[in-house]
C-alpha cells in the first residue's frame, strides 16, 4: 500500500486516525488508552505491510520473534563473552535473513556468468524481495545492539516491541528509527491540535514533493533509460541526469515527510532524514544532509566499533570504505550499487586526505563539485548494469546527427517540474529563510499555508485519479 494511494488517504489512513482519536478519549486511565492505542496501531500495521502479500507479512513477524526473544536472552546472560556471542548470534541471523532474501538471486547469477550458463541455468528459483526488509531489520538490529551496549532497557512486551519494528509510517522506506529514541514515546505521547496540524501539512508538502515533482520528472527519466541508449546524445544525456537528480531527492524526501507527518498525527516524533543536501559543499556535508538516519546507523553501528577516526590516518581510511562499500551494498542486489558506495569512498578518503580544508575555503567550487559528483554516482545508482552506466555516460560526448534531441522527452509538464524541483531543493529556502521565521507566526500567514496546503493535496488527488505511473524508488531496498 502506497501513502500516495487513493486507498491509503481515503480507506486506511482515516479509519487509522479516527480510531487512534477515539481510543484516545475512551473514560478509562492513561495506561489502558495507551495501549488500546498501541495494540491498534500493530493491529493496522500489521493489515498495512500485509496487503503487499502475507509472505512478505510472515518474514516481518520472524524478524520480531527473532530480536524480541533475543532481546530477552541477552538480558539474562551475566557473562560479558557469552553476551558477546549471543549477540554475534542474533546479528548473524538477521543478516542471513537479509543476504538470503536480497542478495540470493545476485549470487546465483553470478555463478551463473562465472560458469558461462544461460539465465536459470542453476535450476534454482528466484527469491521475492520483501518490501522495505533492509529499513526494518536494521531497526531491529539495533535495539539488541543498544541493549547489549546497556544504551537501552530490554522490551518485555512482544506487542509493543512488534509496534516499534511494524509501525506504519516508517515500515517500508524509512527513516530508520532507532528503539532509543521511540522507547518512551510507546508509552508517553500527548498528541495535540498543533502536533496534528503539523502532521497535515508534513504530509501534504511530502504528497506534493512525490506526486507534482518526483513522478512527472521519472517517468521523463525512465523513456530515456529505457530508449536505445547508444542515441543518447548530450542535451538527452544531461535532462535525464538533471531529472533523476531531482526525482530520487523529491521521491524520497517527500516519502520521509509523509512518514515524520504521519507520525505527528498518531504523536510520535521521528527525527528529520534530509537537511537540504543538495545545498552541501563536499561530499562529506552531503552524507551528514542525505538519508541521515542510514548515515547515523552506519557511523554509529560500524564506523565507530572499527575505531572511527582514532587509529590513524589508514586505518580511518580503511574504516570509512568499509562503511560506504556497506552502504552500497545495503542499496541493493547489484554491483553497480558496490561501485557507488565505493565511488563515494573514494571521494570521502581524498576530501579527507587532500583537499578537503580547500572547498571549506571555496564553498562556490565546492557545492559546484558537490552537485557534479553526487550526479555522477545517481547514474551508476540509476543504470540496470555497468554496460548501461557507461553507455549513457558517453553520450555527454555523442554529437551524431542520429542521436535523440532532448526536445522529443520534454513535455510543458517537465519542463515545470524541472523549475520548481531545481528551486526547492534549497535556494528557496535559503533566500527566504529569515522572512518564513519572521511570518510563521502570524495569523494571515497560517490561513494562506492552510490554502496552499488544500490546494496541493487536491491537485495531488487528482493526479493520482488520472495517473497510473506512481512508484517509490526506495521501495526496492
Amino acid at each position: 500500500m502506497l501513502f500516495s494511494s487513493m486507498l491509503f488517504i481515503w480507506i486506511f489512513l482515516p479509519i487509522v486516525l479516527l480510531t487512534n482519536f477515539i481510543l484516545g478519549r475512551l473514560p478509562l486511565k492513561y495506561k489502558q488508552r495507551i495501549k488500546l492505542k498501541n495494540r491498534f496501531l500493530l493491529a493496522a500495521s500489521l493489515v498495512f505491510y500485509a496487503w503487499g502479500g502475507l509472505y512478505y507479512l510472515a518474514l516481518m513477524i520472524a524478524v520480531i520473534a527473532i530480536n524480541y526473544f533475543g532481546g530477552l536472552w541477552l538480558q539474562e546472560i551475566k557473562v560479558k563473552r557469552n553476551k558477546a556471542w549471543t549477540l554475534v548470534l542474533i546479528l548473524a541471523t538477521n543478516l542471513g535473513l537479509l543476504f538470503y532474501f536480497k542478495y540470493f538471486n545476485l549470487v546465483v547469477s553470478t555463478i551463473e556468468a562465472i560458469r558461462k550458463m544461460e539465465a536459470g541455468g542453476l535450476g534454482l528459483k528466484e527469491v521475492v524481495l520483501p518490501i522495505g526488509i533492509s529499513f526494518y531489520i536494521f531497526q531491529a538490529m539495533s535495539y539488541v545492539i543498544d541493549l547489549y551496549l546497556g544504551k537501552t532497557e530490554v522490551q518485555r512486551n512482544v506487542f509493543d516491541f512488534g509496534l516499534y519494528v511494524a509501525l506504519f509510517p516508517q515500515l517500508i522506506a524509512g527513516p530508520i528509527v532507532q528503539y532509543k529514541d521511540i522507547e518512551r514515546q510507546l508509552y508517553h505521547r500527548k498528541g495535540n491540535p498543533e502536533m496534528v496540524a503539523e502532521g497535515i501539512k508534513r504530509f501534504c508538502y511530502g504528497l506534493a514533493k512525490k506526486v507534482i515533482i518526483a513522478n512527472i520528472l521519472g517517468e521523463t527519466v525512465d523513456r530515456i533509460w529505457e530508449s536505445n541508449l547508444t542515441r543518447v546524445g548530450i542535451g538527452t544525456a544531461l535532462l535525464a541526469t538533471v531529472a533523476y537528480t531531482l526525482q530520487i531527492y523529491y521521491d524520497f524526501s517527500g516519502y520521509s515527510d509523509m512518514a515524520i507527518g504521519l507520525g505527528k498525527m498518531l504523536g510520535f516524533s521521528f527525527k528529520e532524514n534530509f537537511n537540504l543536501p543538495y545545498l552541501s559543499t563536499s561530499i562529506r556535508e552531503f552524507w551528514r544532509r542525505w538519508h541521515i538516519s542510514l548515515s547515523s546507523w552506519f557511523r554509529e553501528y560500524v564506523y565507530i566499533p572499527l575505531g572511527g577516526s582514532r587509529a590513524g590516518a589508514f586505518r580511518t581510511y580503511l574504516n570509512l570504505f568499509i562503511v560506504f562499500l556497506l552502504t552500497g551494498i545495503w542499496h541493493g542486489a547489484n554491483y553497480t550499487f558496490f561501485f557507488w558506495g565505493m565511488y563515494y569512498a573514494l571521494f570521502i578518503i581524498l576530501e579527507r586526505a587532500f583537499y578537503g580544508k580547500f572547498l571549506e575555503k571555496h564553498r562556490w567550487f565546492g557545492h559546484i563539485y558537490a552537485i557534479l559528483i553526487v550526479s555522477v554516482g545517481w547514474i551508476f545508482f540509476r543504470a540496470d548494469s555497468f554496460t548501461d552506466a557507461l553507455t549513457f555516460l558517453k553520450g555527454f560526448v555523442r554529437f551524431k546527427a542520429e542521436t535523440y534531441s532532448y526536445l522529443q522527452f520534454v513535455s510543458f509538464k517537465t519542463f515545470m517540474a524541472l523549475i520548481l524541483g531545481i528551486l526547492l531543493c534549497g535556494p528557496v529556502q535559503t533566500w527566504v529563510g529569515k522572512f518564513y521565521e519572521k511570518v510563521k507566526t502570524k495569523a494571515l500567514f497560517q490561513f494562506g499555508d492552510v490554502l496552499v496546503q488544500m490546494a496541493l493535496l487536491l491537485v495531488c488527488i487528482c493526479a493520482l485519479t488520472k495517473g497510473t505511473y506512481n512508484p517509490f524508488i526506495y521501495f526496492q531496498f
